[in-house]
């Protein structure tokens, strides 16, 4: 078993570059959610499913149950990912109210996709917590846009 799970990595490295280059265009934003438990939570799981998504630890994990399995998630977390790219040049065009949901979405059923289909269980769990975190949190940072 290896350590580091490449594809993870690129996928968070890549996912990552939009945000880097929205931080650096808007860096007095300010966060509109006031319930200090969403933010928590959100954190909690941003860092556990990057964490997990790059580092194989051995733990509640098996794996793709076959090769077919695990290109057939290949491709699907790929797309995604692009879906994800495009609909950040979207919003870099024109900010919207619609895309800033679907930029929360899109990364969350990555994880989520992920786990299912790699049998990574803490993931998933990790998942479902920055999940339920994050679309509180970009819900109440855009409800009055």
């Amino acid at each position: 078993m290896q350590w580091i799970n490449p594809n993870g990595l690129i996928i968070i490295c890549i996912m990552m570059i939009p945000n880097i280059i929205f931080g650096l265009r808007h860096n007095d934003i300010i966060n509109l959610c006031k319930n200090q438990f969403m933010n928590v939570v959100e954190q909690i799981g941003r860092y556990g499913t990057f964490f997990l998504m790059i580092f194989n630890i051995g733990i509640f994990e098996k794996g793709a149950c076959s090769q077919t399995v695990f290109y057939v998630w290949l491709g699907i977390a790929y797309f995604l990912l692009l879906l994800y790219m495009i609909s950040w040049a979207i919003y870099f065009k024109k900010e919207t109210v619609k895309l800033p949901m679907a930029l929360a979405i899109i990364p969350i059923v990555i994880f989520v996709l992920t786990g299912i289909m790699l049998r990574h269980y803490l993931l998933i769990a990790f998942g479902v917590i920055f999940g339920i975190g994050h679309i509180y949190v970009t819900w109440a940072n855009n409800k009055e846009n």
